[in-house]
């Protein structure tokens, strides 16, 4: 029996919902790109792609207010501060994807689940103008019934707003829900609307292992999964 399967009973799950930066796409290298525009716009030496490996996954507004601060923690960074960077910031990345990279076994995983006719969501704090060009750009846009951007609702994640529309459009309860993700922010939203969640080991959270944080299953690959 699959590892899926043995999360749900033996059967499959009725809905899969999916975090994009660092489950499915290594976006670090584009992300760290257009951070270093910036900040040399900004008259700023680069972080470099290891320190946004760091501060990525809350994000643009964060991500931005962190790179001005040089570090994780942001708070002191004004508000004009951060709407100037994050201006520059977002032209920055709009134009160019090439760098990012989809892992291992994603498209294993999905097109496994896309036979089986499970349905599939999306949900990122990546701003959703972007959502729909990297996914067509990294042959991934036929897979997804739903896509949430960090601006589509109010709040992101880790509140679990997002979880709970996406399961109330596909007329999902929780428990036969399942979110997959990479980050403390993934595996707080999951547990706060009730769904299991799978976490993988390769993401971004901020340094530390994704396993203190309890996900209900840890994989290396997504195609473990299956």
């Amino acid at each position: 029996m699959s590892l899926l399967r043995e999360l749900f009973g033996g059967e499959l799950p009725n809905l899969v919902m999916f975090d994009l930066d660092g489950t499915l796409i290594d976006s670090v290298p584009d992300l760290a790109a257009a951070v270093d525009v910036m900040l040399g716009q900004l008259g700023r030496d680069a972080a470099g792609v290891e320190q946004v490996r760091h501060w990525v996954g809350n994000g643009a507004r964060v991500l931005v207010r962190r790179a001005l601060a040089g570090d994780i923690e942001h708070a002191h960074i004004g508000e004009a501060e951060t709407e100037q960077a994050l201006a520059l910031f977002l032209e920055a990345y709009a134009g160019d994807h090439s760098r990012s990279t989809i892992y291992p076994g994603v498209r294993a995983l999905l097109d496994r689940l896309q036979d089986e006719q499970v349905p599939l969501a999306l949900i990122t704090n990546k701003p959703s103008r972007f959502v729909p060009e990297l996914l067509a750009d990294k042959q991934l846009d036929g897979y997804f019934r739903w896509l949430v951007g960090g601006d589509t609702l109010p709040v992101q994640k880790p509140d679990p707003a997002a979880l709970h529309w996406v399961m109330q459009q596909a007329g999902v309860e929780a428990g036969q829900a399942l979110f997959v993700g990479d980050s403390r922010s993934d595996v707080l939203a999951a547990k706060a609307a009730g769904v299991p969640v799978v976490a993988v080991s390769y993401g971004y959270n901020h340094g530390r292992p994704i396993a203190s944080e309890n996900p209900d299953l840890l994989v290396d690959s997504l195609d473990a999964l299956i």
